[in-house]
């Protein structure tokens, strides 16, 4: 006869399939979303779209995307140079599409000159159905370095681009949202703010993705949403492109990179495919609530990483980065 089953031994085999089922709904939920689909964002929002950092990486796949999807573009950066040949590429894929350029420096918010930009912004898309902005333009460079390493004014100006540009650029773009009564704020975010428990020798990168995450769920999505500070407009939607960052890969900062110093590569380094991350992207503005990581398979590795122990992940990540840290000290 067998012997009976121990009742502390249901209690944590019970206790276990609890706590596993709970973890797998988020990530069930998730992949149902992704059988949705697509909105028409041109319909539901409008017919023009403003991107920063557009010219490389996963702005400028963001932008071709929103183009083939009839939406027409401002496009925000640095480089005039970089920003003619998108628009250029933009005429020649999408004929029908119309485009504004705009060049600021984004480090350059809070003086005359980022002024005299801010203004041009404003002046461009004054009169505008503008339904989508993407906040993309950030900076992680110097990259991975101790901070009495690092040019300070480096990354004062990390901190002028990923935090204030973004401030003042939404600023620029949300009135007219709210008077319409209707638009999409998307900001790029980063896996180094909730997915990770550390992100050593990226300190203060890793430090201003906290506020893009904050700002996006707990400051603009209320305020927008109209609970509890009311304002005019009921049907903008905040959201914030989270991505997940569970291996020795700078894909968090290959994006947000982009329009900032650019995003050449690193020797021993990959990156993503910007295309799919851009339909990833685009088809999940309008589904999922104000945060959200894209990408089926970064939601799943995202969902596993979880599962480990932090100190497991914060010596894992210290090794890879000191890694990171000899090839950009051989460059330099």
């Amino acid at each position: 006869m067998a012997a009976a089953v121990p009742v502390w031994f249901i209690s944590l085999a019970a206790l276990g399939a609890l706590y596993l089922s709970a973890a797998c709904i988020p990530l069930l939920a998730h992949l149902a979303l992704c059988l949705r689909k697509p909105i028409d964002l041109r319909r539901r929002y409008g017919t023009w779209a403003v991107i920063t950092g557009p010219t490389t990486g996963l702005g400028k796949a963001t932008a071709m995307e929103l183009a083939s999807r009839g939406i027409s573009l401002v496009l925000l950066d640095l480089d005039a140079a970089n920003l003619r040949s998108v628009s250029d590429a933009i005429a020649r894929t999408h004929p029908s599409i119309q485009t504004k350029a705009v060049v600021f420096d984004l480090s350059l918010v809070g003086t005359a000159a980022g002024d005299q930009a801010m203004r041009e912004l404003r002046e461009a898309v004054d009169g505008l159905d503008v339904g989508v902005l993407v906040n993309n333009a950030a900076v992680a460079r110097p990259g991975a370095l101790y901070v009495h390493e690092a040019d300070v004014e480096r990354l004062a100006r990390m901190i002028r681009v990923n935090v204030m540009g973004l401030s003042e650029v939404t600023a620029a773009v949300l009135p007219g949202m709210l008077e319409r009564g209707r638009g999409a704020i998307v900001n790029v975010g980063s896996g180094s703010t909730v997915a990770v428990p550390s992100f050593p020798l990226y300190t203060v990168y890793s430090a201003t993705k906290p506020w893009v995450h904050i700002c996006t769920e707990v400051a603009m999505s209320v305020q927008v949403r109209g609970s509890p500070v009311p304002m005019p407009g009921r049907g903008v939607q905040e959201q914030r492109d989270r991505r997940a960052v569970p291996g020795p890969v700078l894909r968090a900062h290959r994006h947000a990179v982009a329009g900032g110093e650019g995003d050449a590569d690193l020797p021993g380094v990959r990156g993503d495919s910007r295309g799919v991350h851009g339909r990833d992207a685009a088809r999940w503005i309008g589904h999922g609530g104000v945060i959200c990581v894209p990408d089926a398979s970064q939601q799943l590795q995202w969902f596993l990483a979880g599962l480990v122990p932090d100190a497991v992940h914060d010596w894992y990540r210290l090794r890879q980065y000191l890694k990171h840290r000899a090839i950009i000290r051989k460059l330099a």
